[in-house]
């Protein structure tokens, strides 16, 4: 199953979320709606999306001062933030992107453009290819050697463990279905069973040792790699 990237749309006016995210969802798109800076900090909390569509003016903190806290914040300043807002003047649109957002669309706007904004952004902050070494805490792997280290000690990791893990390590912090976790590892031309991935995430751990329990469970769900564990 091909995943669908996630996008936390905070709107506070429920027909114009509504209208969001069926045109996020015919788009291509996962959609997940807050209506109010609590509703999105327990989005965020629960899982991370790849891009947050962020109105400007919302009840409480405003869309402003959101941005400002999630870039300040290691686990989401890393996410593209595109801001809506019907604020069209250039001060307007200086504040927001000085506030950390990465794109500012006013309202009104068309269908198309908000998802080719939302695919640039996607693009602008995908992993490089160049970009051999993921650190994570004090894990550290090497693509190009195909080496891991935690605490500066090598890692001996199976094949299948080291790419698991580097998919984990490159998009971490995030919720990992395990149809997700076959299709990005395995190949979705790969008929296996789901359970084959717990069988590959329990050896990732002992071969991990002491950092294994930076790979959680999340249940119901999948599983997340953190640096906070």
């Amino acid at each position: 199953m091909k995943h669908l990237p996630r996008v936390l749309v905070v709107e506070d006016e429920p027909a114009i979320a509504e209208l969001i995210a069926v045109n996020l969802t015919h788009g291509g798109f996962t959609p997940v709606v807050a209506y109010d800076s609590v509703a999105a900090e327990r989005e965020l909390n629960a899982t991370l999306p790849d891009v947050i569509l962020l109105d400007w003016m919302l009840p409480g903190q405003s869309g402003l001062t959101l941005a400002r806290h999630w870039r300040k914040q290691a686990r989401t300043q890393g996410i593209p933030i595109i801001m809506l807002t019907a604020r069209g003047d250039e001060a307007d649109k200086v504040a927001g992107l000085d506030a950390g957002a990465d794109d500012y669309i006013t309202k009104p706007f068309s269908t198309q453009e908000l998802l080719a904004r939302i695919r640039a952004a996607l693009r602008r902050h995908s992993p490089a290819a160049g970009n051999d070494c993921v650190t994570l805490g004090e894990l550290m792997l090497d693509a190009s050697a195909h080496r891991v280290f935690h605490q500066g000690q090598e890692l001996k990791l199976g094949p299948t463990e080291f790419k698991l893990l580097h998919h984990l390590m490159t998009h971490a912090e995030r919720v990992h279905s395990r149809a997700a976790l076959l299709d990005q590892v395995w190949g979705s031309q790969v008929f296996i069973e789901e359970r084959t991935v717990d069988v590959h995430v329990k050896r990732l751990r002992e071969a991990l040792g002491a950092a294994g329990t930076m790979v959680q469970t999340v249940r119901g769900a999948g599983y997340r790699l953190t640096r906070s564990a």
